[in-house]
């Protein structure tokens, strides 16, 4: 924790589990949630946001929870990547109460939730989905990159931005009504540019992206990699920060 004056750190606080990847901030019951890979299973750890104390954890149903957004009334809705899912958590009962399987959507990461239609928008590679958050059916599918990590939405403008890292592109899709979706643009980023956050006032988009010089060559002797994995990523020679305004 740290104060926003200054940035003096208020407080550590030691979340005791490993695989810490992503936070978010329920505002209808003042939490903060660790959402971790951790072991054996995925977590998310909740954190009293005014004192630092940690208050709970819940044990999710996957192993590679990213995500997570709150329906503002005590619910928080988490992607689980390895699943192809979304975990439904009741924050007073400290567990969760659902899980929903959002295929075709495949390896879900970034997430959103829109109160006007009560949907979510489900971030993944190649297709993305908006879900009823009542019942958990997929009323739509998008188009989109390849290599998504994050999604942003602007309420105020009704328009989606999914960002896909490997095609160096976002997808800005429009909202038409709650079970309509149209895409409006594709924008050209940068390779890698998978990260995005939403300026709901200005209404701009904000992405980040590395540029890396070539994967290093492999230690003589060392065995070769394992089917289906990435390269090592090079040395990092550039940064991008590109701003999507319309």
């Amino acid at each position: 924790m740290f104060n926003l004056s200054d940035l003096s750190v208020v407080r550590k606080i030691h979340i005791s589990i490993d695989g810490a990847d992503g936070i978010m901030y329920d505002e209808s019951t003042d939490r903060i949630l660790s959402i971790n890979h951790s072991h054996p299973m995925g977590t998310a750890v909740v954190v009293n946001a005014k004192s630092g104390e940690i208050t709970g954890r819940v044990t999710l149903s996957g192993l590679a929870p990213e995500g997570g957004a709150s329906d503002g009334h005590g619910k928080v809705f988490i992607n689980i990547e390895d699943k192809n899912a979304i975990d439904v958590v009741d924050l007073r009962l400290m567990r969760v109460i659902k899980t929903w399987s959002i295929a075709p959507c495949d390896s879900p990461t970034g997430i959103a939730f829109d109160a006007r239609t009560n949907r979510i928008f489900s971030g993944c590679s190649g297709t993305s989905v908006v879900v009823n958050a009542s019942t958990g059916e997929v009323v739509a599918e998008i188009t989109n990159g390849d290599g998504v990590d994050a999604l942003g939405w602007d309420p105020t403008e009704r328009l989606m931005y999914i960002p896909a890292g490997r095609d160096g592109n976002i997808t800005v899709v429009r909202q038409d009504s709650a079970d309509r979706y149209s895409t409006i643009a594709t924008v050209a980023t940068a390779v890698g540019g998978r990260t995005l956050a939403v300026d709901p006032a200005r209404h701009r988009a904000y992405v980040f992206a590395l540029e890396c010089g070539p994967s290093p060559a492999p230690v003589p002797g060392s065995p070769p990699p394992a089917a289906g994995s990435r390269p090592a990523r090079g040395p990092i020679t550039g940064t991008w920060f590109v701003t999507v305004a319309h």
